[in-house]
């Protein structure tokens, strides 16, 4: 029962860690929406499109806690990565030659 409790508590502290930095981000950016995707032993990525078109991710120890914090920080929660929701992202010439595998 400790052990578990433990665990709870653990998942609990890196939610609302979590929670904290997306919804930073989705302060400094006019809002924001947010899809979570398993990367394996790694856990799960959470990618953030600002309503600006700006960009980022986190990491989460897993989905469950990638949706809990998305969920948590008020932000939209998309199943897919989509055309859609991927046509919102703005994009610098930076991105587009890391894209090409010219990396200066």
């Amino acid at each position: 029962m400790a052990d578990t409790e433990q665990v709870d508590a653990k998942s609990e502290r890196q939610v609302k860690r979590l929670a904290h930095q997306i919804g930073t981000f989705a302060k400094a950016h006019g809002g924001a929406e947010g899809n979570v995707a398993y990367l394996g032993e790694r856990g799960a990525r959470i990618a953030l499109v600002g309503e600006d078109g700006e960009w980022g991710n986190l990491v989460a120890p897993s989905v469950e806690i990638g949706r809990r914090a998305v969920e948590k920080a008020g932000v939209a929660l998309q199943d897919d990565f989509d055309g859609e929701f991927a046509a919102k992202i703005r994009t610098s010439a930076y991105e587009w030659k890391r894209m090409a595998g010219i990396q200066l």
